[in-house]
């Protein structure tokens, strides 16, 4: 499989630490309110990760977080904790915010069929972690105090700029943090440890060498990757808008610390963009859920139908349009898995197939699910081919998109429903023809679709 390394700057052919294995930490929310549909393309595309390297042959051990301290409103680190502003916008405790919208996140996580993760760490339940890593950056000599907290100090980790790259070191200049604080050695240098104000009670802090206070974002993810998987790991993932602070100080954190490589490849999703091209934030308001994606008549699946047309190192541009197009192209994929399984429940393994090497080579070059998409509907088109290879092949390329192609719907469909399409059919053996047309109507009527196959009726929500 090849990967293009955000690192390297290079497609690399990916050869994990351990044969066979692969560990990986992808950065989970931050849960002060709901996940926008930006944020959920990242998971998408993770999971389509995910699924290939499972699909390849590999076991793969992920973490992903959930942080629920420590992300304040700047990445200059200024501003309030989210946690804590969350908590004022809802007059909830900041650890009443955390739990609901943790729930809430994973509630789309699964609706969306994301493969949950083995280990899914809250920031909170690691804060001794947090301060052994500290005090292990102080000991190096890498931190120093302000009158708000202590920070790392960036000059005096070599290569800082690995990651970004050149192209992204303009945008460091002074001004680029938002604001620049005088005490600040270095425009880049970022905190680790936060001290609580002396004019307000936080709601969420803790005793520490230094005084009583939070975790800076940073510390929190290098932490607890680190405590699951080990140094170095094999994958990082995330969304490109981490490149040039988070992941740039995840990187100098770690490796500052314990002295050597920190994960060997990472791998960026990029925005999903409005038509204005502006990415969609929850900060400026432009923001859509999952749950305003289905008031709106569009399930879940349709939005990962949706993620899979444009490859992950791609912006892709969010409309109601491309939306609508994506709700046809999915339905339409499902109603021709359906049609195959009607006419046979048997399947046919063939990997000399030519439809399931090109399947293969797709999501072997940089995780190319638009291609591999393409290579599903030649698959389902092929005349030459029979309809329990079909069904065998759907099945494989299903297990990376998890599309729920081959899955019985009839089990989601009310019992309400079963019962008429049960009543119709006797009415269809007694030769009662208007009877039977009838049902039907009450079923459409109710928002499901009745289809006759030579395997029985099939039912569906329209």
């Amino acid at each position: 499989m090849k990967i293009y390394n955000t690192l390297s700057k290079k497609a690399e052919d990916f050869i994990p630490i351990e044969k066979n294995k692969v560990s990986i930490y992808t950065c989970g929310p931050t849960v002060y309110n709901y996940a926008h549909i930006g944020n959920l393309r990242t998971y998408v595309f993770e999971d389509f990760l995910i699924r290939t390297l499972e699909f390849l042959g590999y076991e793969v051990k992920r973490v992903m977080n959930i942080t629920d301290v420590g992300h304040l409103t700047s990445d200059s680190d200024e501003g309030d904790d989210k946690m804590e502003l969350g908590a004022q916008r809802e007059g909830k405790t900041a650890w009443d915010i955390a739990k609901f919208y943790t729930e809430a996140f994973f509630r789309d996580f699964k609706e969306l069929n994301c493969q949950m993760p083995q280990f899914t760490p809250k920031a909170t339940e690691h804060i001794p972690e947090m301060i052994e890593m500290i005090k292990k950056l102080e000991q190096k000599g890498y931190t120093y105090k302000t009158s708000d907290g202590i920070y790392f100090d960036t000059s005096k980790f070599k290569d800082y700029y690995k990651l970004m790259g050149k192209s992204h070191i303009e945008g460091l200049k002074e001004g680029a943090r938002v604001e620049f604080s005088k005490e600040k050695k270095n425009i880049t240098d970022f905190s680790l440890w936060k001290f609580s104000p002396k004019d307000k009670k936080r709601q969420m802090e803790w005793n520490s060498p230094w005084g009583v206070g939070f975790p800076g974002w940073h510390i929190e993810c290098s932490a607890m990757s680190i405590k699951y998987l080990g140094q170095p790991f094999d994958i990082h993932a995330g969304g490109v808008d981490h490149i040039p602070i988070h992941h740039t100080n995840e990187i100098a954190q770690a490796e500052a610390a314990n002295e050597k490589p920190f994960a060997n490849y990472w791998i960026h999703g990029e925005f999903l963009v409005l038509k204005s091209s502006e990415k969609m934030s929850k900060s400026s308001g432009n923001f859509l859920t999952l749950s305003s994606l289905k008031d709106s008549g569009f399930s879940p699946m349709d939005y990962r139908y949706f993620c899979s047309q444009a490859h992950y190192s791609k912006q892709l541009e969010f409309s109601f349009e491309a939306m609508e197009s994506a709700k046809n192209g999915y339905n339409h994929l499902k109603n021709s898995a359906e049609e195959i399984i009607s006419k046979t429940n048997e399947m046919e393994p063939n990997k000399n197939l030519k439809h399931y090497q090109e399947f293969v080579k797709a999501v072997s070059e940089d995780l190319n699910i638009p291609k591999a998409v393409s290579v599903l509907w030649e698959t389902i088109r092929d005349k030459n081919i029979t309809e329990k290879e079909k069904l065998w092949l759907i099945n494989e390329f299903d297990k990376v998109f998890g599309f729920k192609l081959t899955e019985n719907a009839e089990e989601e469909i009310p019992s309400e429903i079963i019962d008429l399409v049960n009543q119709r059919t006797e009415y269809k053996k007694q030769k009662n023809y208007q009877k039977a047309d009838e049902i039907r109507e009450i079923i459409k009527q109710k928002g499901y679709e009745v289809k006759d196959t030579p395997k029985g009726p099939k039912v569906k929500k329209i």
